[in-house]
């Protein structure tokens, strides 16, 4: 808590972590060749997510100008669309695509999140500088820099994320996009390292959407579309601060009216380690299944078992579900669920699929599958408990482990294995075997939504790194737009 009169006019010298996001944003060069590289793939896997979002009309209806007509030729495109908007609405609408399924890269720490979604104002931005420049005569973005911007943002987000915990004061956890996608931004759009500072703080100001529509019984689709949001509020904060809009040094740390204090129980908002590319090396990748990550490694569990459970479903007495403490607190849930964004955070409604069908896709969140008798009839079957080595092993930052256990006991005293996994296959430790799967998802992806052509050429350009990071922008998104 500051100890700052509030009542003294005086402008204190800016808050710590605000100067410590500016300078990192502003200066600091990428030089871990692993956090490109993780970043390439990462890049492949969020447009993944977002060109299958693009199948589910709940989507869609969510997309283009934010009033019907006000496009804007030469503006930002949107892949996998031919919308042309304004890059605030851009970021917009590609933030909301890529978070759509609940399908793209994950950060667990104190607190949750999506780093990727950091990529709905990074690309808009970017495409609509490399336009402008190419109209104007000057040189466009690169691809590089998209991924360093990537590297930046989810470093911003995630080394945020790892000792403060939002949600624990009910706070979601798209505040951090909003602040690593300002601060990434405003630098990509040639920000001063002040100007950068102002659009920070004023991204902090906004405080924090409430966690509510991510929880019983309130569950909906704001989750889905609550990212878009922060990442364009962060073009917006960009834009603002470039236009000459001043900023507020004590936003977090002003006694009485800061951020910390009205919103954070008077904790301080901490950067646990230095900012450096930490995040995207160790990044969570969802590959296999579009499911709330505190689950995924049940949901592997749970394919384990289908095989001996699928015939003797009548037959089961209970099961039982071993997950850490935000597993416990976020994803246990019982009673109706009202919708597919209710479905996809609870791990009873996870597990049951896999265990009937030995599948988990973004269609057996429907209700054609919800409505199977059977699904709620294992749900009111399982009994979730905390696995305390689990929880510990969660925090523990040479681990980061997500680990679940399921076990099914059938009512003749028999029972399957305990069936333990410790990190999901999108874990670091797991990359090996991960990589190759999430490009199969990206390829997939691709050619449900794009014709055969062009689906080849979009494939193409990940063959080559060098190519690819030496590709402009304006080209790269060209490539993916669907007329």
């Amino acid at each position: 808590m500051s100890s700052h009169d509030y009542k003294s006019a005086k402008r204190p010298d800016p808050d710590p972590v605000i100067v410590d996001i500016a300078n990192y944003a502003k200066d600091q060069a990428i030089g871990s060749q692993l956090a490109y590289d993780t970043a390439r793939h990462c890049l492949m896997d969020t447009l993944a997510c977002g060109f299958q979002a693009l199948q589910y009309p709940a989507c869609t209806r969510m997309m283009g100008p934010v009033v019907p007509g006000a496009t804007m030729p030469g503006g930002a495109r949107v892949p996998g669309t031919s919308y042309e908007l304004d890059p605030v609405q851009a970021a917009f609408n590609i933030g909301t695509m890529i978070r759509w399924l609940d399908f793209n890269d994950t950060w667990l720490a104190a607190e949750w999140g999506h780093p990727s979604d950091n990529l709905g104002g990074i690309l808009a931005v970017a495409d609509y500088l490399s336009r402008k420049a190419i109209m104007e005569g000057g040189r466009p973005l690169t691809v590089r820099d998209v991924l360093t911007g990537m590297v930046k943002a989810h470093e911003v987000q995630g080394i945020l994320a790892l000792e403060n915990s939002f949600n624990r004061v009910g706070l979601d956890h798209v505040l951090l996009v909003r602040v690593a996608s300002t601060a990434v931004v405003t630098a990509m759009l040639g920000g001063t390292r002040e100007q950068v500072m102002n659009a920070v703080s004023n991204a902090w100001i906004d405080g924090g959407a409430l966690r509510t529509y991510r929880h019983a019984p309130n569950t909906g689709s704001r989750k889905s579309w609550a990212a878009g949001d922060a990442t364009s509020r962060a073009v917006r904060h960009a834009l603002i601060a470039l236009g000459g809009e001043m900023g507020y040094p004590s936003a977090l740390s002003a006694k009485t009216w800061g951020f910390q204090d009205v919103l954070f129980k008077g904790k301080p908002v901490t950067i646990a380690q230095p900012l450096g590319s930490y995040v995207m090396e160790n990044v969570l990748f969802k590959i296999s299944f579009p499911a709330e990550f505190h689950a995924q490694t049940a949901v592997e569990c749970a394919m384990q078992l289908h095989p001996q459970v699928k015939a003797k479903i009548d037959s089961i007495e209970r099961i039982v579900i071993e997950t850490q403490e935000p597993g416990v607190r976020i994803i246990d849930k019982t009673g109706p669920l009202a919708n597919p964004a209710d479905r996809d955070h609870c791990i009873q409604y996870m597990v049951a699929v896999p265990l009937l069908f030995g599948r988990l896709t973004a269609a057996d969140y429907e209700d054609t599958i919800a409505n199977d008798p059977r699904v709620d009839a294992l749900r009111a079957k399982m009994q979730v408990k905390e696995n305390e080595t689990f929880t510990k092993e969660y925090y523990e930052r040479d681990k980061r482990y997500i680990g679940n256990a399921v076990q099914v006991f059938f009512k003749d005293g028999s029972s399957t294995p305990r069936v333990a996994v410790d990190f999901p296959i999108g874990h670091r430790k797991r990359r090996e075997e991960g990589i190759p799967v999430l490009v199969k998802k990206f390829e997939a992806s691709v050619a449900a939504h794009f014709s055969a052509k062009q689906a080849a050429a979009i494939t193409s350009l990940f063959a080559d790194a060098a190519r690819l990071d030496a590709m402009p922008v304006q080209d790269f998104v060209a490539a993916m737009v669907k007329n």
